[in-house]
């Protein structure tokens, strides 16, 4: 059994191996030939959670691409702040409040949105919480929340904004999901539920967009591991640092500019994903005992410095 297994391991790295190096390829011929990007000058741009973090980040960015920003956030100072930001760098932007996770919240702030700045364009789902708590320690009204703001809420705002994009045949649907949307982690159970939710909509909504013939409407679905935001201060992983958000920002922007649909950060994680369902229980066991990632959240303590204010 230990040299079957041996055998396993070895034929299994080979096509990790394998795939890196055709990846690596694929990467190359990209840097030196790289894709064409489209103008998002003039564009409606609207992004959930736009009072800081990613949010904050590429509503800048797209403004400074020439869109303009339709800021959504729950907190009004800090999302009056982000459109301040804009502003003073000479761009186009506007703020609403919204609570995403309530749809009858999302629907009230969308028509505002039609009436007052017109049809959107890009619609970024970005907010995002995360309890930090064991499945059995997080309160049910936390899990619905986490549900409601990660998932649902992608359901409204597609919802309110796709119907116009497929008329005009001509739009682009972003989801921020994450690398919990691709494997199960323990402290996390609530937000990879959501996460793994988010990342099928994404799919299924880009397939029926596609069997519809309107190729002018994108979905980009993003997945990153471990983002230095704030939300999750605290966290230890081996051998892994948190991503820069200025650099997740220039991914995510580029994403949408080449029409790509997936996009994981960093793509080593990718790689591991496709090579999931190949892989026996204890081999993926393995790997991530080694990697500390089922331990990651025992030190967590979010923006907020305290669990229990999260």
């Amino acid at each position: 059994m230990s040299l079957l297994r041996g055998i396993l391991i070895t034929l299994q790295y080979g096509v990790l191996l394998l795939v890196s190096a055709i990846g690596g390829l694929i990467n190359l011929v990209r840097l030196v030939f790289p894709a064409g990007k489209k103008s998002v000058s003039g564009e409606i741009v609207l992004i959930t959670g736009a009072g800081s973090g990613l949010g904050r980040g590429m509503a800048l960015s797209f403004a400074r691409l020439g869109a303009t920003i339709v800021a959504w956030d729950i907190n009004k100072e800090a999302n009056e702040a982000t459109v301040q930001m804009i502003r003073q760098e000479g761009g186009k932007a506007f703020g609403f409040v919204c609570d995403c996770s309530k749809r009858e919240d999302i629907y009230r702030a969308a028509q505002e949105v039609k009436d007052s700045v017109g049809h959107v364009t890009i619609l970024v789902n970005n907010a995002g919480i995360v309890s930090g708590r064991k499945f059995l320690d997080c309160p049910d009204d936390l899990i619905q929340k986490t549900m409601d703001i990660n998932t649902n809420a992608h359901f409204w705002t597609t919802k309110a904004f796709l119907p116009h994009m497929l008329e005009q045949n001509h739009g682009h649907l972003v989801s921020i999901a994450s690398s919990a949307g691709l494997f199960g982690v323990a402290g996390l159970a609530d937000y990879c539920a959501s996460k793994f939710g988010a990342l099928g909509f994404a799919e299924a909504i880009r397939a029926e967009i596609r069997v519809q013939g309107k190729s002018g409407v994108h979905v980009t679905c993003v997945c990153p591991v471990f983002i230095n935001t704030g939300m999750f201060t605290g966290v230890q992983l081996k051998n892994t640092v948190m991503l820069d958000p200025d650099d997740v920002v220039r991914e995510i922007v580029a994403a949408v500019q080449r029409n790509q649909f997936m996009l994981v950060i960093p793509r080593s994680v990718a790689v591991f994903a496709n090579l999931k369902g190949l892989m026996p229980q204890w081999q993926l066991d393995s790997s991530q005992d080694a990697s500390g990632v089922h331990h990651s959240m025992d030190s967590w303590v979010g923006r907020h410095g305290n669990k229990k204010q999260q």
